[in-house]
């Protein structure tokens, strides 16, 4: 996986997952995100260092969000290539899916570039002469540009199965989508204190027609001026 930038604190063990069977590449790549993610939102596309996921390498590729809907792989591992038959490097990640299933992909990366969220998705590949059926799983985990924007996504794809004649194409059997939360809590604005009612103005500062001595935005005014300031709550830890 050329072109990773080579960090040394971003090489991270990953030995405590648990991944399914046949896919312990997901597994891997997943948790190395989580562990550069640390406590932030989302990671940084520099984060990524290819050492921290080197049993995952033929597996993991790089989206780089060019349109709505529509993401290129910048770089991809051998895997991807073995399952096109070619080399799979700027072409858009639905070129991997049948036509379809392009459509749902396409709303698919939009959630997950916009929201952000991590999308994993089940994938099969029927059987056709000299084409033997593939199961599949693909994760999308979203990054940040050197900009800041959400405009990368660190990917692994596996299928299981003799690929056979290629190109290979996927179906979406199923999805599954995790909206990515800061892990902090939301602050509610403080609410303001309601306003005290007007007093209605004593009868002997009425005239006789029945007029209001005083217009009555002018008095509201002046109460306004007499009101104290609104406290505000210091919350202190000790």
């Amino acid at each position: 996986m050329d072109k990773l930038q080579q960090n040394e604190h971003n090489v991270v063990a990953m030995s405590d997952y648990h991944p399914e069977t046949g896919y312990a590449a997901i597994a891997q790549v997943e948790a190395y995100w989580e562990a550069v993610r640390g406590m932030r939102l989302l990671p940084k596309r520099a984060d990524i260092d290819p050492r921290g996921i080197e049993h995952a390498l033929e597996n993991a590729f790089i989206l780089e969000r060019i349109a709505p809907g529509m993401a290129r792989l910048r770089i991809a591992g051998s895997h991807l290539s073995d399952l096109m038959g070619m080399e799979v490097r700027g072409m858009p990640l639905t070129s991997m899916f049948t036509p379809a299933a392009r459509a749902s992909v396409s709303d698919l990366l939009e959630v997950v570039f916009q929201t952000p969220a991590i999308a994993t998705l089940r994938l099969s590949s029927p059987a056709a002469a000299g084409r033997p059926a593939l199961e599949g799983r693909l994760i999308l985990l979203p990054l940040k540009s050197d900009l800041g924007d959400v405009s990368r996504v660190l990917g692994c794809f596996v299928a299981q199965g003799d690929v056979g004649l290629a190109p290979r194409r996927f179906d979406l059997v199923s999805k599954q989508v995790m909206h990515i939360a800061s892990g902090l809590p939301s602050v509610p604005a403080p609410a303001e204190p309601p306003h005290p009612k007007l007093p209605s103005l004593p009868p002997e500062n009425r005239h006789v027609s029945g007029g209001m001595a005083e217009d009555p935005s002018e008095y509201a005014a002046k109460l306004e001026k007499r009101r104290p300031p609104y406290l505000r709550l210091i919350k202190s830890d000790d």
